[in-house]
Order: structure tokens, then sequence, then C-alpha cells
């Protein structure tokens, strides 16, 4: 193996509880866990996930910056203070990660200061703080009567416009560190390897997981899409990365926690045979 340690983002159980994915962390096999801390309440209470993180024997990898739409009053309104929060929590937990969206274009503050706020933060802690590739809103135009797979297949000639300051690329901008994610590469119709290698040296985190360019983020487990997620991870292997790749999935459409199992294992098993060391770039 290429000794790349392999987390599960708690938000992957998701409609189930931030225990039940420490629990599946631990039954599957991960390494360890991302912290999306969000809407659960248990998710913002650090000491809890500490007590988790013991209970199962399950480290904590890293943090993800509570910076969803959905989680915008999570922990305060400021997100200036959430984000220097959000690493003093993973020095807490003994992760070295912290994953950020870039700014919303209406957070004008937080967007002026972004850059001078990471560099700051990163300066004062051994904690990583990796700015995420995202996408644009997209408005797929249809024919009346027209099905989403005709639309896919005549190229989907919709209207995009970016939510983010300056842009969905964090590369346009230039950060120490980086968190690859390629749903959101199939999202924005980006070339996922293109990008990783503007990240270049500067790629610390990956989210694996996977997509088929659909108008919304869809977290594919990694194979089902079109994205390159196998070759990204072979490329990760080869290169002496000492970064973590997270499987991030959506498991939403499990009936049973069985049928989630089976996702996170399939994901899982993805994961270790393509980061093998000895595995073909």
């Amino acid at each position: 193996m290429s000794g790349i340690a392999v987390g599960l983002s708690t938000a992957s159980v998701y409609p189930e509880k931030l225990e039940d994915a420490f629990r599946y962390a631990a039954e599957v096999g991960y390494d360890g866990v991302e912290l999306m801390v969000w809407h659960e309440t248990a998710s913002q209470d650090i000491a809890n996930v500490a007590g988790l993180s013991m209970r199962y024997d399950v480290p904590v990898l890293s943090v993800h910056a509570p910076c969803l739409l959905i989680s915008q009053r999570v922990w305060g309104s400021d997100p200036l203070a959430k984000l220097g929060r959000a690493v003093t929590a993973a020095e807490d937990l003994g992760a070295d990660t912290v994953v950020v969206h870039p700014p919303f274009r209406w957070q004008r503050r937080y967007a002026e200061n972004f850059v001078d706020l990471v560099s700051e933060l990163e300066d004062g802690s051994d904690v990583a703080v990796a700015v995420e590739n995202m996408f644009p809103l997209r408005f797929d135009v249809f024919r009346r009567g027209e099905s989403v797979e005709r639309l896919k297949r005549r190229g989907n000639p919709g209207t995009a416009v970016s939510a983010f300051a300056p842009s969905i690329d964090p590369t346009d901008v230039g950060y120490t560190n980086y968190t690859l994610d390629l749903s959101h590469t199939a999202t924005a119709g980006v070339d996922a390897l293109a990008l990783m290698d503007r990240m270049g040296d500067g790629l610390r985190h990956l989210h694996l997981t996977d997509g088929l360019g659909a108008a919304v983020d869809e977290h594919l487990v990694p194979g089902h899409g079109t994205q390159p997620a196998a070759e990204v991870c072979r490329r990760l292997a080869a290169s002496g990365f000492d970064g973590h790749v997270i499987l991030e999935i959506a498991t939403g459409s499990a009936k049973t926690p069985g049928e989630r199992r089976a996702m996170l294992t399939e994901a899982l098993e993805f994961a270790r045979e393509h980061l093998r060391a000895d595995a073909d770039v």
C-alpha cells in the first residue's frame, strides 16, 4: 500500500447521524473521518466529537469548516471567526487539515480578507487550510417535453453563474494548500486532471467521489461517474502524496443501513485498489 490515509466524511452517512459515521468508519475499516461541521448539533460540539473518536478508536483526520449554505449560522454568522474556530477545532482533535470553500460573493468583507486570513491561520498553526474547488450554479434550458437524458446528449446548453469570489477555481488566486473535489469538477465541467496539475504540490487533500456532470452536486461512489477518479488516485500514490483521501459520497439513496454500509465499503475498496503504490499510472 502507498500509506495514504483514507477517511470517511461524516456527511457521507446522512441522513444518519454523526455517531453513525464513526461506527461505520470503524466497522468498514477506514483510517479516520473528516468532521463535517454543519446543522447537526453534535458536529458542532468538539468535546463530543473527541469523545466519539476515543469511543470508536477512529481519529479525526480533517475538519470541514461550516461554509455550506445550510451552515451559514453554525458557530455564528461571522465567516472570518468561523474559519479560525475550525482551525482551533482541528488542533483540539489532532487533525492536520481544515477544508474550506472560497467565500460567497455576498460575503464581501470575508472575500476581501480571505487570502490574508488563510495565510495568517497557517502561519500560526500546524494545520493546513486547504481551499476547495467549487462549481457554478447552472440553469439548464429544457425544450418542451425534453427529458434530462436528452438534455445531456445535446450538450446541456444552459447558463452558469458563479456564487464564489473571485471564482470557483482556487488556483486563480493561489494558495499554499488545496482540496480537490471530483464531484465538483464533474458539475463544473472542469478537467480534473488539468486542475490537479495546476494545484501541483499544493494539493493537500482529496475528496474522492464522482459525478456525471449534472447541474447539481452528485457525490457518487467513485467509479460510478465520468471523473478520472482511479487515475487521480494512482497519480497520488506515485507522487509521494502525504495528505488524506476522504470519501465524500452521498448515500441518501440507501434504503437500509446494510445498503449504506455496502456503498461505504465499495468506496473504500475503490480507494485502496487505486492508491496501491504499485498501481499503474
